[in-house]
């Protein structure tokens, strides 16, 4: 029984849901059943991905072709099946190399809604502060640590439905569907390197379906994996003339542009049902997820870096004086800067290494530094409820479900320089702690009604709770110590601990009501229409709406098209977060206070309370069916209103210095600038999808050939000094406006093979924060391949690649008008490589199913 209940009733749900509730009569409920399946439930790779009897675009991904891309990333293998989903890496990012951000059409991470199982998803704890342009400030879900073992499929839905679902659906909705399976499993064991030699991946993971009693099942799932960290970089100039010089401690490279190392990374996910008897269910599914993340950072220059080596840019070294420290008149003199190796010089010699009362911090880091910036994500979920069907025909579902992301951060190999040489060198600045709460009550119900084929009514409630905790460092991230009134900086250098004042947990409320109507008017002609009312208890009430339609013109062509209101609410997190974080500013590393945008200092630069995003989309498509081929074709307009993003920074006056340091803000003397999140632009993002399918057989086996493209283009409508050019400049340019895939998938009796073609148009080629507008990078074409042979019916060997050929990406090129040297941070690569900078990687695994 059980299986077919569960299926069919999550299909309904799903499918009342997203507005995709196909035609049927009053036939009786096998009818029902079947069609419902048809839509939602795609059972086998060679069917196709878009459903031909939605008026929504939706993509269907099984859980073969999961499996099959080669990357044991969820982001990455998202990314290499739907065009417009597109992930950069992000190399020297923050937190947002802990948790990579991900964009649906072009749009921010968090403007997309993240379900399992048609439950909301909870945010990660990350927000990503240097989050690549379009992703700067953005807040959502980790999608990472969800397995493919643990899937029996995606959905994704590449329409607005916040009148569905509330905030966040602004691009789309992504569902991850557990597997159900009551009986087998399967066991993987994956290894895979880059062809450069690095990046070393080992993964295990597997899955087990069990019975509980007779009318139930739990489906376990599970994955491990450990990853080394990769470089693509060449030596710094300044890091080459130092160790030319003779200076010691200087890394080669000194700083490493490359993907973070991850270790134990673990996950299980559980999925648990059980049929209660009269079409009704329990279930009830969950998972815990760990894993440490180290980064690099920038690298300090040991002449050069503000607050720790030097205050003037270099001319001169920053000497610590112990006796001022401890109340006496201060008696080191200045050392001038005249080499390149400043420890040879005889006033450094006389000064410094001959005096105890006098330091500087070339004793304990001669070759300078590179911090390293990482953490421990812990995340954790647990949904349980019960769905089925009433005597008077009301489907209903209740559940509940609470949801916990928490990063403990960590950073290695810098300094406290005002606590002296004697600074510890590594550090625990705090950490952050997403928990959300949220309780669904939902009904429908197919209403008999003589003018209609067929009427479908939903009506539902939902309560939401969220919290952002905020737990301070260890005190040396953040104390001031003896030497701060001698220059040096505050904190842990590169994240500054969060101090006590800072730490406390910020939390809201909100509830919604919505209504959803499905109409069948004639066997051809399909309307929809959803209304929901949202409460929050931080800034009121927002209300969207939802029309859809689809027109039959023949069997096998039909019309379809949608017109929606959505919005966003900002995050607890992004309402109230304050931090200090390096990054480059008109090429000089600096320090930047990130504050909320009802700090005082942020309201004086013009900084106002957060509000909700605003959009309104439109949708036309079109659906084909030509013999065994298959395809869609939607235009989309997405215009989204008051923005959320983190600004641009503003530079301090003292004025402003003397008002942060009282409000207790960190190393003030060496932040360069403020910034904050703010509602400050307007986009408008349009686009085309088309997706094609075709399943025959040749060379005596199973062929599947699929064909999808994207373009996207955004343009920012209105905007202002806060947003910057700049960035403006990057929400336009940064992704390409082309990308598309070919994939072709075969299977004989004991080998199969997957071939996929990527294509990338041109992307605004950016590197650190130059003006990047007249820099394009160029148009790539990368393969995917996978060969597998079936031992027997329980073993299987696969031998693949990802970027097949080692396809580069565009090399830094920065115009020499701009006087500098390609290589001045030790880049390679652009960081905007929309297939990453990489380049090839292969991997061999080996499957048991039983």
């Amino acid at each position: 029984m059980s299986t077919k209940f569960k299926t069919t009733t999550l299909a309904l749900a799903v499918s009342v849901a997203l507005g995709t509730v196909s035609a049927h009569g009053a036939e009786g409920d096998k009818t029902k059943v079947e069609d419902v399946e048809k839509i939602v439930v795609v059972g086998s790779r060679g069917a196709p991905r878009s459903v031909n009897d939605s008026p929504v675009p939706i993509d269907l991904i099984g859980s073969e072709e999961l499996k099959r891309g080669g990357n044991t990333n969820m982001l990455e293998l998202l990314k290499g099946t739907v065009p417009s989903f597109n992930v950069h890496e992000n190399p020297i990012s923050d937190a947002a190399s802990l948790v990579k951000p991900a964009n649906l059409r072009g749009l921010s991470s968090d403007s997309t809604l993240i379900l399992v199982n048609g439950k909301r998803r909870h945010k990660a704890s990350v927000i990503a502060l240097l989050g690549g342009g379009i992703n700067d400030g953005a807040q959502g879900s980790d999608i990472s640590v969800i397995p493919s073992s643990a899937l029996k499929q995606v959905e994704i839905l590449r329409d607005g439905a916040a009148a569905q679902y509330g905030s966040d659906a602004i691009a789309g909705v992504m569902n991850f569907v557990l597997r159900d399976d009551a009986e087998g499993g399967s066991l993987t064991a994956r290894y895979g390197s880059y062809y450069e030699g690095d990046g070393d991946t080992m993964e295990v993971s597997g899955n087990v379906g069990m019975p509980l009693t007779k009318d139930g099942f739990v489906n376990l799932s599970f994955q491990y994996k450990n990853a080394d960290a990769t470089s693509r970089s060449v030596q710094r100039p300044d890091a080459a003339g130092f160790i030319a010089a003779g200076v010691s401690g200087v890394g080669d490279p000194a700083q490493i542009w490359g993907s973070p190392e991850v270790n134990d990374d673990i996950t299980i996910f559980a999925n648990v049902g059980l049929d209660l008897g009269n079409d009704n269910e329990a279930y009830m599914f969950g998972n815990f997820s760990e894993r440490d993340v180290r980064g690099g950072f920038y690298y300090r220059n040991p002449h050069t870096r503000g607050g720790v080596y030097s205050n003037d840019g270099g001319d001169s070294l920053l000497i610590g004086d112990v006796a001022q420290a401890g109340g006496a008149d201060r008696t080191c003199q200045p050392v001038a800067i005249t080499s390149n190796n400043v420890l040879t010089q005889d006033n450094y010699i006389d000064n410094v290494a001959n005096n105890d009362n006098c330091f500087a911090f070339n004793q304990i880091a001669p070759g300078g530094f590179t911090p390293n910036f990482g953490g421990n994500i812990v995340d954790t979920s647990i949904t349980m409820g019960t769905r089925g069907e009433l005597d008077n025909g009301v489907m209903y579902d209740v559940s509940g479900s609470v949801g916990m992301n928490e990063s403990s951060y960590v950073i290695y190999n810098t300094v406290n320089s005002s606590l002296g040489i004697d600074t510890p060198r590594d550090f625990n600045p705090g950490k952050h702690k997403q928990l959300e709460k949220t309780f669904n009550l939902d009904f429908s119900k197919d209403i008999d009604v003589d003018m209609f084929d067929s009427l479908m009514v939903a009506g539902g409630y939902e309560w939401h709770a969220e919290s952002f905790e905020v737990t301070a460092g260890n005190v040396e991230s953040y104390k001031a110590g003896p030497y701060t009134d001698q220059g040096f900086g505050i904190g842990s250098n590169g994240f500054p601990g969060f101090k006590p004042s800072a730490a406390g947990i910020f939390s809201r409320q909100n509830y919604a009501l919505y209504v959803d109507v499905e109409a069948q008017v004639t066997e051809d002609l399909l309307i929809g229409t959803a209304i929901r009312y949202e409460d929050y208890s931080s800034f009121g009430s927002d209300t969207n709406y939802k029309l859809t339609g689809q027109y039959k013109i023949t069997d096998d062509f039909s019309l379809r098209g949608s017109i929606s209101t959505g919005f966003r609410a900002p995050t607890v997190g992004q309402a109230n977060y304050s931090n200090v974080q390096t990054e480059l500013k008109d090429g000089n590393l600096v320090d930047t206070a990130l504050l909320p945008a009802t700090n005082p200092i942020a309201v004086q630069l013009g900084a106002q309370e957060l509000t909700p995003e605003q959009s309104f989309s439109h949708t036309l498509g079109a659906v084909w069916t030509i013999g065994d081929v298959f395809i869609t074709l939607d235009y989309y307009n997405i215009v989204v209103e008051d923005r959320v993003s983190k600004s641009d920074s503003y530079t301090l006056t003292d004025e402003d210095r003397d008002t942060l340091s009282a409000a207790g803000v960190p190393n003030v003397n060496s932040i360069n600038g403020v910034s904050f999140f703010t509602n400050d632009f307007d986009t408008t993002t349009t686009g085309i999808d088309l997706i094609s399918n075709y399943a025959t057989e040749v060379f005596d086996g199973d062929a599947t050939f699929s064909l999808a493209y994207n373009y996207n283009k955004t343009e920012v409508d209105s905007y202002s000094e806060v947003t910057g050019d700049f960035k403006v400049s990057r929400l336009e340019n940064d992704l390409p406006n082309h990308r598309a895939t070919a994939t072709w998938s075969q299977t004989w009796d004991q080998v199969s093979f997957l071939l996929r073609g990527n294509y990338y148009g041109e992307y605004q080629a950016v590197h650190i924060d130059y003006d990047a507008t007249a820099i394009t990078g160029d148009t790539a074409i990368t393969l995917d391949a996978e060969v597998s042979y079936f031992i027997n019916d329980s073993f299987t060997v696969s031998l693949g690649a990802q970027n097949l050929l080692d396809q580069q990406a565009t090399e830094i090129n920065i115009p020499a008008e701009q006087g500098i040297p390609n290589n001045n941070w030790g880049g390679k690569y652009y960081e905007t490589s929309p297939f990453g900078f990489n380049g090839g990687f292969y991997y061999v695994k080996a499957s048991y199913n039983f």
